[in-house]
């Protein structure tokens, strides 16, 4: 089957798992007997929609895949996604955002039976998008197992190809320069790392192009079918992360001209746009605005300056933050002296301006990609940079005849979406973020004829080549699903290295990944057996999923410290977990901790969430 029909029942999934999540969550069912009864449901809608899904379907036979497996970018990129389902299939996910706050969310509101506002401090639990999360819910509520969470990025990764090669030769890309990139813009290591994670930046990528691409396909055809699933996959695009909405700038160019086909079928298209809605960032907006004041639910993060100040700063900073993260190269030592030093360089004014518009350590780059901070990669920005610059050295002078094709407009808004989210964005790890931007970014720079001429040359298909053979470096050295022995080497090399600053640091991350899906194990085996509800006292970026483990055995309150003692006893909490440096923050020792709320301690444990932390002591403590 050609990838459109898979394309369309995707966002048919998405968008019915987000409406599932609210409709269960309305009436309090939200388990696995309401998603069993949603799922009847969708399934026969799925199955009365079977003729337009399935149109322009077409049966690829053996021969024709072997024929395209002998080309060698198309053999190339399944090589990488065959790694990246070994990865995901034999390493639990490690994702930090994910186990910090997307998954621990979900588990809440599956043991509640519904989306509520949680009592917490991480308050990312609340106000970030939930569209990801509804799209975990049914695989948790049905397995009560992580381990499949993968394919909800995985599945999407593989339609990438498809939708890159229509959506490039739709703006003005010709069929031979698409052809190739095809087959390189999926293997950008963000693409990569995420496909077996769940990481939830890169996955957004596949909305912004079918919402593009149905919209362009719907002005030639006038099907409202096509109509529908473009909005259906802008919607998903903000549901996905609010920071994709200036992203609708370049979807709304090419939708706004199709709006009265909408009133060709009333009814039905009544329905697709309250679908629409039930699957955008709207229900969580208005949740945000009814229980903080916020549509975006940034107030709750304010002190963590993740919302640039300075529209100026904030682009200048945020561009050279996009270049360095794109161009560092995939094995990088130097990384520690770039995040200690470089900002040495800098006067002091300028340094003001950065930390008053930027989270501490948003210029960090790593010593080997990662999937919560790579973005496309040395690879492709490498490759990308060279065809842009060899084609405008080989353009042909004087003004070349312009080839019907989309409005230059069109071209240059995912431009201005760009600018527009690096004007008001502070956080960390930019180059992961735009992540959904990437493929709309392109086809400006690969139109015109000298890159059809460029991508003929021999010379270049060895370079596209070479440099996409990177990216076997990121995936099999990834930290988080290492395809090498890691522990056999360790242990052969010994102490090998010991006194090696920077061999250690390699030691140091592998190990703290490979223990970073449950990372509090030996605080969980500390822990009494009649204890169904424990308490969590921690930071913000700390993690609680160790105690969610086995899923469906127990449950986790989250304790504050403004919270009285008859209150948490009101939860049936007799167990709480205490970590050391929630106890930093407020400037308190455990002692202190257990004389203001006439608990014992249990047990200590030291355990490692991040490497930048190091050992941190975690108490068990028993309420009286």
């Amino acid at each position: 089957m050609s990838f459109l029909p898979l394309v369309r029942i995707w966002l048919l999934v998405s968008a019915l798992a987000s409406a599932a999540g609210w409709i269960l969550s309305a009436l309090g069912q939200l388990n696995r007997i309401g998603y069993a009864l949603f799922a009847a449901l969708s399934l026969l809608l799925l199955f009365l929609a079977r003729s337009e899904l399935l149109r322009d379907g077409q049966r690829s036979g053996w021969s024709r895949i072997k024929s395209r497996l002998a080309r060698p970018f198309p053999l190339v990129f399944t090589a990488l996604a065959a790694l990246v389902f070994l990865g995901g299939a034999l390493y639990p996910p490690s994702n930090y955002d994910a186990l910090t706050y997307r998954l621990p969310r979900v588990l809440h509101w599956l043991a509640d039976g519904q989306w509520h506002w949680l009592h917490t401090g991480n308050q990312r639990m609340n106000g970030r998008s939930c569209g990801f999360e509804w799209l975990m819910a049914p695989i948790l509520a049905a397995t009560r197992s992580d381990r499949a969470l993968f394919l909800i990025n995985f599945l999407p990764f593989l339609l990438l190809p498809g939708l890159v090669f229509s959506v490039f030769t739709r703006l003005g890309v010709s069929a031979r320069v698409a052809w190739p990139w095809m087959w390189l813009l999926p293997t950008g290591y963000n693409f990569l790392l995420q496909a077996g994670s769940i990481g939830n930046d890169a996955c957004a990528a596949v909305y912004a192009l079918a919402a593009v691409d149905f919209a362009l396909r719907a002005q030639k055809s006038h099907r409202i079918w096509e109509v529908w699933l473009s909005l259906l996959a802008a919607a998903l695009l903000t549901g996905a992360k609010p920071g994709n909405l200036p992203l609708l700038l370049p979807w709304l160019i090419v939708f706004l001209p199709l709006l009265p086909k909408l009133f060709s079928k009333t009814v039905a298209s009544f329905a697709v746009m309250l679908l629409a809605l039930l699957a955008s960032f709207l229900p969580t907006a208005i949740l945000n605005h009814l229980h903080c004041g916020d549509w975006t639910g940034m107030i709750l993060e304010s002190a963590t300056s993740i919302v640039s100040r300075n529209p100026l700063v904030g682009i200048l900073g945020n561009t050279t933050v996009f270049l360095t993260s794109n161009f560092v190269p995939p094995l990088f030592p130097l990384a520690g002296w770039w995040n200690h030093s470089i900002l040495t360089f800098l006067p002091d004014k300028i340094n003001a301006l950065l930390a008053a518009n930027f989270e501490a350590y948003f210029y960090r780059l790593g010593e080997i990609p990662t999937e919560e901070a790579a973005g496309l990669g040395f690879g492709l920005s490498v490759l990308l940079a060279v065809s842009v610059l060899t084609a405008w050295l080989r353009r042909s002078p004087g003004p070349s005849p312009r080839r019907a094709g989309p409005p230059r407009a069109l071209l240059a808004a995912p431009y201005v979406a760009l600018l527009f989210f690096f004007a008001k964005s502070g956080m960390m790890t930019l180059a992961r973020l735009v992540s959904a931007y990437y493929p709309l970014l392109l086809p400006a720079l690969l139109c015109g004829s000298a890159q059809s001429g460029l991508v003929r040359r021999r010379w270049w298909r060895r370079l596209a080549l070479a440099l996409m053979l990177l990216a076997f470096v990121a995936v099999i050295l990834t930290p988080a699903r290492p395809l090498w022995p890691v522990r056999t080497v360790f242990h052969f090399l010994g102490n090998a290295g010991a006194n090696h600053a920077f061999a250690n640091r390699i030691r140091e991350v592998y190990l703290t990944y490979a223990d970073r899906p449950d990372p509090l194990a030996k605080v969980r085996a500390a822990l009494p057996d009649d204890g169904f509800v424990v308490g969590f006292v921690g930071a913000a970026d700390d993690t609680e999923i160790s105690l969610w483990r086995p899923f469906g055995q127990r449950r986790v309150e989250h304790v504050l410290f403004t919270d009285s003692l008859a209150q948490i006893r009101a939860r049936q909490i007799r167990y709480a977990v205490v970590g050391e440096t929630v106890l930093g923050e407020h400037h308190l020792t455990i002692q202190a901790w257990l004389r203001q709320h006439r608990a014992t301690l249990v047990a200590s444990v030291s355990a490692t969430m991040t490497v930048s932390l190091g050992p941190r002591r975690w108490y068990v403590v028993r309420f009286e």
